[in-house]
């Protein structure tokens, strides 16, 4: 595989700026990537939690005053600094900017932020391997982890129902999790790869091994109400797999994407937040 080709499989993940290709910009380290997240969220209130499952300890944000709700939003985070360079993976996959903490902190409603394996704590265990940010970011033992985070945050709001929000590799992994329960409302993406087999088919790149397909669920998830948001400037993952994925479902259960124009993969999710949510809630026949 050439460096070009490898270059867009990695960046795929949305966690890899162009600079940081170029090498002229400064990488905060993991500890400091940490005490941003904290920063942010205490600035809002909100405290960490680390939920501990069979595989992974994951790191959860959440109000440190907990409503109870019957409908509660989860925000998953996307696949973080899971690469430095096109050759070389990142030894920790806590994200630069943690973009769907950021839009779960403007969240009205009862909500909680989930990070992904290995990002905040854990790396120094042994089940931290490189390839839980990489070509295993999507494993099963990945997804069995986060449903069990789920579980918890659940039962801590006392909520019955869940709406999943995911951001580029989180979307991904939201959209599994959805396939795999029976309490989602909803499923809201964005910016997400959601047949990451046919887009390293069309692209011929090299699968990512060991990761579940959220298109392979697609019989399991036509039930769930859904809205795809992908940006129409976005090189890095585009409409080509959300679209794969809807091409799945049969025409009454298809679910919707919806292209923004101006917006890349980064670009401008943040400032347009929480009207897009308020909007997916709105086109479904029954919100939650």
């Amino acid at each position: 595989m050439n460096r070009r080709r490898k270059t867009l499989l990695r960046l795929a993940g949305g966690g890899l700026l162009l600079g940081l290709l170029a090498g002229c910009v400064h990488i905060p380290d993991a500890a400091e990537r940490n005490g941003q997240a904290l920063q942010l969220a205490a600035a809002r209130g909100w405290q960490p939690l680390s939920l501990r499952t069979g595989s992974f300890s994951l790191r959860a944000y959440l109000p440190a005053s907990v409503p109870a709700t019957g409908t509660l939003t989860v925000y998953l985070e996307g696949d973080g600094l899971a690469w430095l360079s096109a050759d070389t993976p990142s030894l920790d996959p806590t994200p630069l900017t943690p973009l769907s903490l950021l839009l779960a902190l403007q969240d009205p409603e009862p909500a909680a932020y989930l990070a992904r394996p290995c990002q905040y704590e854990g790396v120094g265990s042994e089940l931290c391997a490189q390839k839980y940010w990489t070509s295993h970011r999507f494993a099963p033992e990945v997804v069995q982890a986060s449903n069990q985070a789920l579980d918890q945050l659940k039962q801590r709001f006392q909520a019955q129902r869940l709406v999943l929000i995911g951001y580029s590799g989180g979307g991904t992994l939201a959209s599994l999790l959805a396939a795999r329960r029976q309490d989602v409302a909803g499923l809201i993406t964005l910016a997400a790869n959601l047949d990451h087999q046919a887009w390293t088919a069309a692209k011929h790149l090299s699968p990512l091994a060991g990761s579940l397909n959220p298109a392979d669920s697609w019989q399991r998830l036509q039930h769930v109400p859904q809205r795809h948001y992908v940006g129409a400037a976005d090189r890095q993952v585009g409409s080509g797999p959300v679209l794969s994925y809807a091409a799945h479902f049969p025409g009454t259960k298809r679910p919707e994407v919806v292209l923004v124009p101006g917006f890349d993969h980064y670009c401008c999710w943040q400032q347009r937040w929480p009207a897009l949510k308020q909007e997916a809630l709105s086109s479904w026949p029954v919100s939650p």
